[in-house]
């Protein structure tokens, strides 16, 4: 049987460029006064030896852990990957989360934490103890969590805030909801539309309203009162159906409809084509997300693109510098666009 290989070791590298452990412990940690020659010393050492620091020492040398925690809420996250409904929420923000972390030589540690458990703190606590996370990644509704940023504020832990605007202790960061929610309503209103319906998100996200008031500020300023033309959902198929058949029941029904995700955006077409209705002729359709399942319906949906990689990989870069420069000013907005495709069409009657 073949002899495991013996593990290489800050040892190893001192030996190989004859120097001290404390000069390859500053090389390391890129700490000053660290002459530009022996850098290149030891760090020929550490390639040539093929050296990986380990986490667990350079905690014990009280420097920082390299690793950045993000905690997205348990409930909704495994029961969207057992209904395998084709959200990749989870797979942007690790694409843009994990490729920024290691470029900075981090690591990305997902955990699943539910906001809603009176434990929330303990669970928390422990994840952080266990990992001593250099910074902290919170989603929604984590992210207006009082006991979550309480905690971390009270441990004086860096940490970002997605899909927030409150303001408070981490670094608040948005995809432009209320923004979004106008560019979407006024491409409507382009195409001949006065009677656009809006399906919007739970309360407990706080997005949800911003969209909502999005939408309500560009049909105000066309001159269309829409309240009546809001139907609330939950981010989940049913709800989106629920919400759908409540518009078409109105006594002068919408010709377009904006949903808050692509679950509610497939609710309404799936509605709408079962009760006998075109789409885009009949009811034109918009969705916020633009997950791959979008592209794949027929017809394909027009939709808000949110840039999920991108918010996640600038969350890291501000948490990674967290401290050298200062925070910039909040909210940080990293902003979406609409992707026109075949559901959207003018009217076929007038509203």
């Amino acid at each position: 049987m073949a002899r495991r290989r013996q593990a290489v070791t800050i040892k190893h590298v001192a030996a190989d460029a004859r120097v001290s452990l404390q000069t390859v412990s500053r090389v390391i940690h890129d700490e000053p006064n660290v002459r530009r020659a022996m850098k290149e010393r030891v760090q020929a050492s550490i390639d040539k030896l093929g050296y990986v620091p380990s986490i667990a020492a350079q905690r014990m040398s009280g420097s920082r852990s390299y690793l950045i925690l993000t905690i997205n809420d348990r409930d909704r996250t495994i029961a969207g990957w057992r209904a395998r409904e084709g959200s990749d929420w989870v797979d942007q923000m690790l694409l843009g989360g994990m490729l920024k972390c290691a470029e900075h030589g981090y690591r990305m540690i997902f955990e699943l934490i539910d906001t809603h458990s009176d434990h929330v703190e303990r669970e928390l606590g422990a994840a952080i103890a266990a990992l001593q996370p250099d910074g902290v990644i919170l989603t929604p509704p984590h992210s207006e969590n009082p006991q979550i940023i309480n905690l971390l504020a009270r441990n004086e832990i860096a940490f970002a805030r997605i899909g927030s605007v409150l303001p408070g202790p981490g670094i608040a960061i948005t995809m432009g909801d209320d923004a979004s929610a106008r560019v979407a309503t006024e491409h409507l209103l382009a195409l001949g539309h006065r009677r656009i319906g809006f399906i919007a998100g739970p309360a407990e996200f706080s997005l949800s309203q911003r969209r909502v008031d999005g939408w309500l500020g560009a049909m105000a300023a066309a001159g269309q009162d829409a309240r009546e033309l809001c139907a609330g959902g939950d981010f989940t198929f049913a709800g989106g159906v629920a919400a759908t058949l409540s518009l078409l029941a109105l006594p002068d029904p919408p010709t377009a409809i904006i949903a808050s995700n692509d679950q509610m955006a497939l609710a309404a077409l799936d509605t709408a084509l079962r009760h006998g209705l075109r789409v885009p002729e009949d009811l034109s359709l918009i969705s916020f997300d633009n997950s791959p399942v979008a592209r794949f319906t027929h017809p394909q949906l027009t939709a808000i693109d949110q840039p999920i990689a991108e918010t996640f990989s600038q969350a890291v870069e501000l948490l990674i510098a967290h401290g050298d420069e200062g925070d910039p000013e909040q909210p940080v907005t990293v902003n979406s666009t609409l992707i026109v495709r075949s559901s959207t069409a003018p009217p076929a009657r007038a509203s």
